[in-house]
């Protein structure tokens, strides 16, 4: 799912891989509207399981604060107004979920596009953000 999930720069929003073409990819709008269109080599696309977030000791991947920002809000949107929330309120907000984020590399609009990109998954049903790191570990664990 993490994988099939996608940023891309200059773009609002999140896209939804559909299928890989020659020289293209085709991608979905994760929104109301579901508009498919092709997306080149000259865009910059991230998958969300390559993002990860600065903090005092390591990064840590975007996958793992979905899921802290998810089990702190029950599965529900975020419950701040994080539009017209002051840098106080969203850094305090973000603090809950990851405590020792580098406050000076971590900016207001990275916390903004975290909350807008969570509720983005919730509306479209996408919670479940460590799925695929059970399933990994299934296939790591010796068979019996």
């Amino acid at each position: 799912m993490k994988d099939q999930i996608l940023s891309i720069a200059g773009k609002p929003g999140l896209y939804k891989l559909v299928s890989r073409g020659r020289a293209n990819l085709i991608v979905e709008t994760l929104d109301d509207q579901r508009k498919r269109m092709p997306v080149f080599a000259t865009d910059r696309v991230t998958s969300l399981s390559d993002i990860a977030m600065y903090t005092d000791a390591e990064d840590v991947p975007l996958m793992t604060i979905l899921t802290s920002l998810r089990d702190k809000e029950q599965g529900k949107e975020v419950s701040i107004d994080y539009k017209k929330a002051s840098s106080k309120v969203l850094r305090d907000y973000f603090a809950e979920i990851l405590p020792d984020f580098d406050r000076e590399r971590v900016h207001d609009s990275d916390i903004k596009k975290l909350f807008q990109w969570y509720n983005i998954l919730v509306k479209n049903g996408i919670t479940d953000f460590e799925e695929e790191k059970k399933e990994e570990e299934k296939k790591e664990e010796p068979e019996k």
